[in-house]
């Protein structure tokens, strides 16, 4: 079979730079300003880029619309060549115990607490690492390993690659409410008595919601969702202003524990445990900062 050939020879390593860099900012002016060159400049050589290949890369209107099928694969490619470099460059760094880059998590809500620990131990054992920690959905997370625009993933185990996912601790549920909810004396709360509560839970996007409808359709009960949000810190404002109840981990209820207005309570009937998991994405040889990361995890359990 003849290989195909490419008309202007393969793109250097600043094409794919743009690039990555077009994915992020989703913007050619905004995208060409980071790479600190023009957007004209930046336009011609993405022009270019795809004369190469022989293939369109992008969809243009009058603005950036997003990449073609074809672009998909250049760019993770080219994320994924671009990671290799980067994996140079810190294993010569690593020879003189220095670690520079800038590690990328994505973490499901409800184990930010715990990824805040893992970055704390990390800045603590490399200062000099910088550190991005994205909120996002389970299948965001998969897709975005996959990609390779995530370094790894902080996600439900039952949900990720057993090859590439280990076991990190076990996510137990407590109801936070205001105290003014819940009769006194209660120390704990079935999940049946919980659904007659007014409650704001993560949106149905989130995995951990729909773990919580799961529970609550097992035991014949239809929860009374008053309010959603994306993220836990818009959650616990509202309970916080004694508007509504909301079920969280334990790691999660312990973060708002000086919420002097709140009151936690067990949940039973059933007592439902999840495993959480540190996805990350295969690579080899594995970047330096990813080896510090599963060092920095196993400080934080």
């Amino acid at each position: 079979m003849a290989k195909r050939k490419f008309g202007g020879g393969m793109p250097d390593l600043r094409d794919l730079e743009l690039l990555v860099a077009l994915s992020r900012h989703k913007n050619f002016s905004r995208a060409a300003a980071d790479c600190g060159i023009s957007q004209p400049a930046f336009s011609t050589r993405i022009r270019k880029m795809e004369d190469r290949f022989a293939l369109p890369l992008v969809r243009r209107g009058n603005t950036f619309v997003g990449f073609t099928r074809e672009g998909q694969v250049v760019l993770k490619w080219a994320r994924k060549l671009l990671d290799d470099v980067e994996g140079l460059r810190q294993d010569i760094d690593a020879l003189n115990n220095n670690l520079f880059g800038k590690l990328t998590l994505g973490v499901i809500p409800t184990a930010m607490p715990f990824a805040a620990h893992v970055s704390s131990q990390l800045r603590r054992l490399h200062p000099d690492l910088s550190i991005e920690i994205h909120s996002l959905s389970t299948r965001q997370i998969e897709i975005r390993l996959n990609d390779f625009s995530l370094d790894a993933g902080i996600m439900y185990f039952e949900d990720a690659d057993p090859e590439t996912t280990v076991k990190l601790y076990e996510e137990r549920y407590v109801l936070i409410a205001p105290a003014s909810l819940v009769p006194a004396g209660k120390t704990q709360v079935s999940w049946s008595e919980v659904a007659e509560l007014p409650l704001c839970l993560l949106t149905p996007d989130m995995r951990n919601r729909q773990l919580i409808d799961a529970i609550f359709a097992q035991v014949s009960a239809v929860p009374t969702v008053v309010m959603q949000a994306t993220g836990f810190t818009a959650v616990m404002a509202q309970v916080a202003s004694g508007n509504a109840a909301t079920i969280a981990p334990t790691a999660v209820a312990e973060t708002f524990l000086a919420l002097e207005s709140t009151a936690q309570f067990d949940l039973v009937d059933p007592v439902v445990t999840h495993t959480v998991g540190l996805s990350i994405k295969e690579q080899t040889p594995e970047l330096p900062m990813v080896r510090a990361l599963r060092v920095a995890v196993r400080n934080a359990l």
